[in-house]
């Protein structure tokens, strides 16, 4: 994160979560939230940076996971998305899009449709679990396909953040979201929704990031370039697309 980065720790039921802030709040611009995938949020660090060059943008993390602190026992997704509620609501920011990656996007989903006045949209960026994918075996199969296309660096920027979590809370979290359906989340959404997949995603097809727009009350697809982590690859790619929904947003 650049020098100017704000961390902040903020209680909830579920645990002490993290977060770090970057770039200026604007006049009439919301800010941004993101919620990162399955127990990792380092790799974000470069496209949360690109959106702080157009808005304050903030990186949460998750209760057990990178910097947060202990949950009370292995949560659920309701019970991450209500960390992420608490956070919102504690936060004192006035005008929010929350964005979520990868299994980021069902707790950032679940949260949005709790209707918070503060959350004006929801950005679902490589939305899981594809229902094609939605056993152990066959999500891990995806994974493996995906992997190719990622770079080594990924990985590098990963393994800390895994080692700390542990393998038996990071096999509980993958477990929970297997579980967990988006596509019910996503029409209980009152904002607009703006689903983003990159082109070469192996772990979600391009006809389900279309479907999971089309149930979205107001909704809209865009593609970009990479694979499932485009934005470790690509992360200016997400800026764009995002900047210009919440410039559009009353």
């Amino acid at each position: 994160m650049p020098p100017d980065v704000a961390i902040t720790h903020r209680p909830t039921t579920w645990g002490v979560m993290r977060s770090r802030a970057t770039g200026t709040p604007r006049d009439g611009v919301p800010e941004v939230v993101v919620v990162p995938g399955l127990a990792v949020a380092d790799y974000l660090r470069p496209a949360v940076c690109e959106l702080g060059a157009w808005t304050r943008a903030h990186l949460v993390e998750l209760p057990g996971f990178s910097g947060s602190g202990e949950p009370p026992h292995p949560l659920d997704v309701g019970q991450f998305a209500d960390a992420v509620v608490q956070w919102l609501a504690a936060s004192g920011l006035e005008r929010v899009v929350l964005a979520g990656h990868s299994s980021g996007t069902q707790v950032a989903a679940r949260a949005a449709a709790v209707r918070l006045r503060n959350v004006r949209a929801l950005v679902l960026a490589s939305p899981t679990i594809d229902p094609r994918f939605r056993s152990m075996r066959r999500v891990l199969m995806a994974w493996r396909r995906n992997h190719e296309l990622e770079p080594r660096t990924l990985d590098e920027q990963h393994t800390p953040e895994r080692q700390r979590a542990g393998l038996r809370r990071v096999r509980h979290a993958l477990k929970v979201h297997l579980a967990d359906a988006l596509e019910d989340a996503v029409p209980r959404v009152p904002v607009p929704v703006l689903v983003l997949r990159g082109d070469q995603d192996r772990l979600c097809t391009e006809e389900w990031a279309r479907e999971l727009s089309g149930l979205a009350t107001d909704g809209r697809f865009c593609s970009v370039p990479g694979a499932h982590s485009f934005v470790w690859t690509a992360p200016s790619a997400w800026s764009a697309p995002v900047e210009g929904l919440a410039r559009r947003l009353p």
